[in-house]
């Protein structure tokens, strides 16, 4: 797993691989050219789901569940309860 700490650093990793022969999968997973699988996730998918309000944490988990590259603003607006 890479942390990483913003929506762009998240693109970026996300992208070289991904154009560098990479076969994208769920949940922020990422196979490299080699085989190898990675897991881009932002630090702010890992307190939205460590969040106290449970609620908040399983829409979170809800929305990432659908995803392939995490997009923070997308999580965090299904955290809140609003619509993508």
């Amino acid at each position: 797993m890479i942390e990483t700490e913003d929506q762009a650093e998240t693109d970026r990793l996300w992208d070289a691989i991904a154009s560098n022969g990479g076969q994208p999968g769920p949940c922020g997973w990422i196979k490299d050219r080699w085989g190898v699988s990675w897991q881009i996730t932002p630090k702010r998918v890992l307190e939205l789901m460590t969040d106290e309000d449970s609620d908040r944490a399983r829409r979170a988990m809800q929305a990432m569940m659908q995803m392939r590259k995490i997009d923070i603003a997308a999580l965090q607006r299904a955290a809140a309860g609003a619509a993508s």
